[in-house]
């Protein structure tokens, strides 16, 4: 039996088409994650940060990204107002209550989740949605609470009350005039001056009716052609119609043609994924992908001289026949190269374009040769950018569809964003605008970037970082790998079967008291220390104790990890260690007027990273930033 969520019903209510689409088709809609405000993030962020805490909130929101800008920044900066806003708002008034949240309702024919369940030491209950929006009256007619109500009671819950919790939404733009910290100013400001609303609602017996005669039309639907019905359909509005990677669109948003589903019946380990790899240039990106077997480059720069792979320029073709010359654009060469690769029966297993961003802007040349523009927006109501998104869009879809590996290869761009504090960070992504770049990034399983180090060493970074543009499908267990191809396909495939490429010993963890949980989790903040290094670890209530496994720690009290940090501290301080004792802590002893023998080099000690700044979690791993020299005070000379 299919189980119907509210939001399901809606859609159908809404829009037949597009429900058809998203339930039955279940085409794969590439999310707009160029959207800093991207509802469903947003308020996804919002509910775990009113479950749990500000710095859970945001480190989810940065990691639904796949790279740092200003704009993600700010958005931030209103989840760290916002949050404790409702949070003190929830105490204050019910404090004495039991809170639930996030209760799943699973029923036979129903589904959803209830944000929160209020419980009065009386046992009675009141059922709470957060909505992030400031359009009050749009939510008083849904039906949302009151059939939570009804299967809330089938549950056993004593529901008296419903009501909304409507969080402010603050839409503010910085203007021409003003510089980056005025206006951050004036955000926090904004934000800080709203105040939440809380707003109860009478039950209404009949929404339950309404929606379970609704799930009966819906399963005796035969067709679903008929579009925005309730004109309130989102999808049908071209500003905010979604993209969907099986699905090739015209011009006006309708679907042409849907591609078949790849669906593997046996999972395999895929060593030839489709990825996008950029890189600075001389970093050996070409060089790279000519390493994969059977590729076919579609090359757009002329470089091919380091690469011996078959090649096809991807150029303008310009024939003299008398006094008559023509062109052909390097867009319809493309074209043609895909028609050819649908068509004729080859031994190719890969295709390479090399640059991706050199064949986009030839997309927009042809765009602009059709249409006689010298750019989009000669084209009326955004009508350009809307013909070469399609045009490019439709020609990658066709190619992904023909079931060769698909490799992109881009130039770096680096560009600087500034933290709340007012520090800057750089972030390193593919030379092409950040709309072109979700999109193609949704169609591979990898975006990877290459980088040459201070010693001439070309590197692959596998792992995702919030300032780096990347990620993708595969857990891989180290962060970066040499920039060869060998070396990439081992830890792909250990990736892939959940291993790493080298076993570490396996230690026997403590065994547990009798009464205590089989779950392999602190019950209360823990010290523990290294035995090689001596650093600490602190280990919160609630927090995996699996890293024991692989390692050997002691555990330690307060008291000494407290000692511990007062020692690492004071680095002025001249300590001579005397000989350590088997498992335990050695003393330092001040011996000013002691004679030195000889003076042993110090033990360096790994640099612990800040917690209490405002770095995005996995920034600090990026590149450093070059420390400027130190101020010297001049000294004057006797004149």
């Amino acid at each position: 039996m299919t189980q119907y969520s509210y939001s399901r019903v809606s859609l159908y209510e809404d829009c037949p088409y597009h429900f058809d689409i998203r339930y039955n088709k279940r085409l794969t809609e590439i999310q707009d994650l160029t959207n800093a405000a991207n509802p469903l993030i947003i308020g996804h962020a919002l509910h775990t940060g009113i479950e749990n805490d500000v710095e859970t909130a945001l480190n989810e929101y940065y990691n639904a990204f796949p790279v740092m800008n200003d704009a993600i920044v700010e958005e931030a900066m209103k989840l760290e107002i916002l949050i404790p806003k409702v949070q003190n708002f929830l105490e204050e008034a019910f404090g004495e209550f039991e809170f639930i949240h996030e209760y799943k309702i699973d029923k036979p024919n129903y589904v959803g989740f209830v944000d929160l369940i209020l419980k009065a030491p009386d046992g009675t209950c009141m059922v709470i949605d957060f909505k992030y929006s400031n359009h009050v009256k749009n939510y008083m007619n849904s039906g949302q609470l009151h059939i939570y109500k009804d299967y809330l009671e089938q549950d056993g819950f004593d529901i008296k009350k419903l009501a909304y919790l409507f969080v402010p939404k603050t839409s503010i733009k910085q203007k021409k005039d003003e510089d980056l910290h005025t206006f951050r100013k004036r955000l926090v400001q904004t934000v800080e001056e709203s105040q939440v609303e809380f707003v109860p609602i009478e039950f209404d017996e009949m929404k339950t009716v309404y929606f379970l005669n609704s799930i009966k039309t819906i399963e005796k639907a035969n067709s679903f052609s008929k579009r925005n019905a309730s004109g309130n359909c989102f999808a049908c509005n071209p500003r905010f119609r979604p993209n969907y990677l099986e699905a090739i669109e015209n011009e006006k948003g309708e679907i042409e043609m849907v591609l078949p589903k790849n669906e593997r019946r046996e999972r395999k380990i895929d060593t030839k994924p489709d990825f996008w790899l950029y890189a600075d240039s001389y970093t050996g990106k070409s060089t790279f992908v000519d390493q994969v077997e059977n590729v076919l480059f579609l090359n757009t720069d002329g470089n091919t001289d380091n690469t011996t792979a078959p090649v096809i320029p991807i150029v303008d073709e310009v024939t003299k026949k008398g006094r008559v010359t023509s062109r052909k654009l390097a867009w319809d060469l493309f074209l043609d190269v895909v028609a050819e690769l649908e068509a004729a029966e080859n031994d190719y297993e890969a295709v390479a374009i090399d640059l991706v961003e050199d064949l986009y802007e030839h997309c927009r040349v042809y765009v602009f040769d059709k249409n006689s523009w010298e750019h989009e927006s000669d084209g009326s109501y955004g009508k350009g950018w809307s013909l070469v998104t399609t045009e490019f869009n439709n020609a990658m879809k066709r190619l992904k569809a023909l079931g060769y590996q698909i490799i992109y290869i881009s130039k770096e761009k680096v560009e600087e964003y500034t933290l709340k504090g007012g520090a800057k960070r750089t972030t390193f992504k593919p030379n092409i605008n950040d709309k072109v770049a979700n999109f193609l990034s949704g169609t591979v399983d990898l975006t990877l970037r290459a980088y040459v180090d201070s010693d001439d060493k070309r590197f692959l970074q596998l792992t995702k970082k919030q300032n780096v543009f990347g990620g993708g499908r595969y857990d891989f267990q180290v962060d970066t790998i040499p920039l060869d191809m060998e070396a990439f396909i081992e830890e792909l495939t250990a990736a892939q079967e959940e291993k790493t490429k080298e076993k570490k010993p396996k230690r026997t963890g403590r065994k547990q008291k009798e009464g205590t949980s089989e779950e392999n989790v602190a019950t209360k903040t823990m010290y523990f220390q290294h035995e090689g290094s001596d650093d600490f670890i602190v280990v919160k209530k609630g927090e995996s104790l699996d890293f024991l496994e692989t390692d050997i720690f002691d555990e330690r009290t307060k008291k000494e990890y407290e000692q511990w940090l007062a020692e690492n501290e004071d680095k002025s301080a001249d300590d001579e260690p005397e000989e350590k004792s088997k498992r335990s802590r050695r003393s330092r002893k001040e011996e000013p007027d002691a004679p030195v023998e000889e003076e042993k080099p110090k033990r360096e000690r790994r640099q612990r990273k800040a917690v209490e700044d405002d770095t995005p979690p996995g920034e600090a791993d990026g590149p450093t930033e070059e420390e400027a020299s130190k101020r010297t005070r001049r000294s004057r000379s006797n004149k």
